[in-house]
């Protein structure tokens, strides 16, 4: 049997399995348009048949004429087909190349026609770890000069776009190489993307005319290149090689209005998001991207395109006959709604109801990192909240140092911590599935869920990523099958090309949450509006659709005078700027990132203060510890790179580390060693944060490698400290007296110095020590306490000779300040319209 015909393509003998009449057949295994053909497209068919008893020839070049002159090019450098299909197996036989470099997987006809030429073909494999994206080095990489390079862009079966500022410079770099790109998708994504009018020496496109427009059974298609190139064609095409009716009907199609086309691409792009979130939502299944009008998924069910064929009528393409795939691969056309629903329904175990509708949600992405995500995102949820909502915060992946321990003892981003908050929620691990706490330039730890699983470098990561991705899935669905809305947060910018192929956090997770998009852009970084313009080109058409408009944030002045910039952005892309966000200098509200380590909401000063030096290690975690001083009357708090800088502090402050050996290393290279000690014997007043207590110590021993492959460090040696680092992490909330907060660490440290006072949690394990004017804590957050962090200060205000302030002298919550900012957010933007767009009413 024909191996087309046993994975799907012939609607006959599919009906012949299926025990069926065709009619009762759902069709998912041949890539159509799913609007069908064009109005008028029959009634030009059979006009056609008035000139069946017509000379073809002269009638065919007519066509070639008319292509030609679409695309600015000689009619020499055009050649039509019977079918794109038809010009691609001519090509092998007329250039006689040397080797065939073949992109799999990818349309099998590429390397059939190089067999039949006895053309001897190698391939260049797109991986599953790499998102089957093809990578223009990679491509770079493998062309030799002769070669005859075959490509589908859009590849199929995987649907993944090529972006031609990636594929160009690749041709150009090649001369030597012929590069035939089949773009018999192309028309599904944005025009601009087509190599069609491209003239280059070394460049032949084939473009079809049945796929976008539904009608294949007429086989039209066309090649573009160079006329030399062409004419080699041309001489090996077939006499009269395309009929009446086909040359008719391409005629009418090429002289179709623009805007049935961009209407076809807009409700296609918005039928594949819908298919694609439905289906990810079923167990076993995971649907890789697409730019086409088709899907590739992978699924656990073994002869599952067989079960569906027989049991359900459905024929969808098993692809275990595509290199580099295998049964567990399938694709799935684009089809209207309805018959998405049967194919849906189909796949659903009996016990799995598809939901009636998604939970409302709102995804705040962003141009950049530091954007505003983070804050934009706290005070849309305390809207929510305002307004009646049960609602959540959510963030797939999120990289930073600063994290917080849940109630159970799980570990995320502080930033989902202070979200939650806004929710007037308990943190809980589903709010932030995957943390990444960097241990170097190239890796980083792992914690999933709330729960560290081990150190990854980059690549790594990236092939865990499918796994991971599930769980990120299974994580919001289950968050949000419990609330009313969900407000999701992106990272960095989702105009990462080169991370589009792996994301699980930007608007892959906008897809699967069926979210509406806000983008935020800084404006006080200068160039906002270019960079909003950038970030839109760089999206495909189905994200167009998911984007709502555009943010502008940390404006500094009248937001009128932005009008001219907010309606050229709108005629660009069509996409409105929702809100204007003024700068907040005074939000109180903790940084996510240490990147700005900048310090919020500045108090009014005494003329006399205390001088807080903070020693900014390399490895800084959790800074937001010593925020709360920031708010103090009489605490300046300076930030310490270099230790020219350090002076004459009243307290010497070293956070939280996530790399103690190589901070220590750092604190010794910039000779801060001798000078903390002096400052230290001097009576300076000395604070450490859990690395910051550990490089208090006397010794630091890592024998298991937890950290670093340092297994052995010798502290500052402030106190008789001893800390061994274990593999288990210690996550949990702790009381301890006066004072309390959550413990984020490796280590257990001990002392044997009798004058050294130990902190112990309830458990009896030491969390804390002290001496003098040393103050050491496992415990991050011990200063949010107002009351603890004053009687602190007015120790050392005695120390220094100055009466104590007594009392609290400045509250640190973000009560007050998540509802000042939701009040000024509130303000700048169209709350009905953003939850029309959610969807809510």
């Amino acid at each position: 049997m024909n191996p087309d015909i046993q994975h799907g393509g012939d609607l006959a003998e599919l009906a012949r399995r299926a025990n069926c009449a065709p009619a009762e057949l759902a069709d998912f295994s041949v890539n159509l348009n799913p609007a069908g053909p064009p109005p008028g497209a029959f009634e030009c068919y059979f006009r056609s048949f008035d000139l069946l008893n017509r000379y073809p020839e002269p009638h065919a070049e007519s066509l070639v004429r008319l292509i030609a002159a679409k695309l600015d090019r000689p009619a020499a450098e055009v050649i039509a087909g019977n079918g794109s299909n038809e010009l691609l197996g001519l090509a092998p036989e007329a250039f006689a190349p040397p080797r065939a470099l073949v992109v799999t997987p990818g349309y099998l006809e590429y390397a059939r026609a190089c067999e039949k030429a006895h053309v001897p073909a190698e391939e260049l494999r797109l991986t599953r770890a790499d998102g089957f994206r093809l990578d223009p080095a990679q491509l770079a990489a493998a062309v030799r000069p002769g070669d005859l390079v075959l490509l589908g862009n859009p590849n199929n079966p995987t649907g993944r776009l090529t972006p031609r500022a990636g594929l160009l410079p690749v041709i150009e770099a090649n001369p030597q190489a012929l590069f035939l790109i089949d773009e018999a998708f192309i028309d599904f994504v944005p025009e601009t993307e087509s190599l069609a009018a491209m003239r280059l020496p070394n460049l032949l496109v084939s473009r079809s005319l049945t796929k976008f427009y539904a009608l294949p059974g007429l086989r039209m298609g066309f090649l573009t290149g160079p006329a030399p190139l062409i004419a080699k064609l041309r001489a090996r095409q077939g006499v009269w090689s395309t009929a009446t009716p086909a040359i008719e009907m391409a005629k009418f199609l090429l002289g179709l209005p623009p805007e049935w086309g961009e209407n076809s691409r807009r409700e296609t792009a918005k039928l594949r998001e819908r298919f694609a979130a439905k289906l990810a939502m079923l167990p076993g299944i995971a649907v890789h991207p697409s730019d086409a009008n088709f899907l590739l998924l992978e699924t656990d069910r073994p002869g599952l395109a067989e079960r569906l064929l027989r049991e359900h009528r459905i024929a969808v393409r098993c692809c275990a006959n595509y290199p580099g795939l295998g049964p567990e691969y399938l694709r799935v056309a684009v089809r209207p709604e309805k018959e998405q629903d049967r194919l849906l329904n189909a796949l659903a175990p009996k016990t799995f109801a598809l939901p009636r509708r998604r939970t409302p949600a709102l995804m705040l992405q962003g141009t950049c990192s530091n954007a505003g995500k983070s804050i934009l995102t706290a005070a849309f949820c305390r809207i929510l909240l305002q307004d009646g909502r049960r609602v959540a915060p959510f963030k797939a992946q999120n990289m930073a140092l600063n994290s917080y321990v849940t109630p159970d003892g799980g570990e995320i981003g502080r930033a989902q911590a202070v979200q939650a908050e806004a929710c007037r929620l308990d943190p809980d691990v589903r709010m932030n599935p995957i943390l990444l706490k960097p241990e170097s330039d190239l890796g980083s730890q792992v914690i999933v869920k709330g729960r560290a699983i081990g150190h990854m470098k980059v690549r790594e990561y990236y092939a865990n990523k499918p796994r991971l991705w599930e769980t990120v899935k299974s994580c919001y669905d289950s968050l949000a099958a419990e609330y009313d809305a969900i407000v999701l947060e992106g990272a960095g910018s989702p105009g990462e090309v080169n991370l589009k192929a792996n994301d699980i956090v930007n608007m892959n997770m906008a897809a699967h949450a069926g979210a509406k998009v806000l983008l935020a852009g800084d404006i006080d970084r200068g160039g906002v509006y270019a960079s909003f313009l950038g970030t839109y080109a760089t999206l495909t058409p189905a994200e167009r659709e998911l984007l709502a408009g555009f943010a502008v944030n940390k404006f500094r002045g009248d937001p009128s005078l932005l009008a001219d910039a907010h309606s050229y952005l709108e005629r660009t892309t069509g996409k409105p700027v929702l809100g204007v966000v003024d700068w907040q200098p005074d939000l109180g509200l903790p940084e996510e990132d240490s990147v700005n380590f900048s310090f919020i909401r500045p108090a009014p000063k005494h003329d006399r203060t205390l001088d807080l030096a903070l020693i900014q290690l390399g490895h800084i975690a959790n800074f937001t510890d010593f925020v709360p001083f920031e708010l103090e009357p009489d605490v300046t708090v300076r930030k310490i790179r270099h230790a020219s800088e350090l002076g004459e502090p009243d307290i010497l402050v070293l956070p939280g580390s996530k790399s103690v050996a190589a901070d220590l290393a750092m604190l010794d290279r910039e000779g801060f060693r001798p000078l903390i000690r002096e400052l230290v014997a001097r009576g300076c007043y000395f604070v450490g944060i859990c690395g910051g207590l550990q490089l208090a110590g006397r010794e630091f021993l890592d024998p298991e490698k937890v950290e670093s492959e340092v297994t052995r460090a010798e502290p500052l040696g402030l106190l008789d400290l001893v800390t061994v680092m274990r593999p288990a992490k210690r996550l949990r909330r702790t009381r301890a007296g006066e004072f309390s907060g959550y413990e984020i660490h490796h280590g257990e440290t001990g002392s044997r110095d009798p004058a050294v006072t130990v902190r112990r949690a309830p458990d009896g394990s030491a969390i804390g020590f002290e001496k003098g004017r040393i103050f050491t804590s496992y415990l991050h957050g011990v200063f949010d306490d107002d009351a603890f962090r004053r009687r602190f200060l007015d120790r050392v205000r005695l120390g220094r000779g100055w009466r104590p302030l007594g009392g609290v002298t400045a509250r640190y919550g973000t009560e007050e300040a998540l509802n000042r900012l939701a009040d000024h957010v509130r303000s700048r933007f169209d709350m009905k319209y953003i939850y029309q767009q959610m969807g809510l009413k």
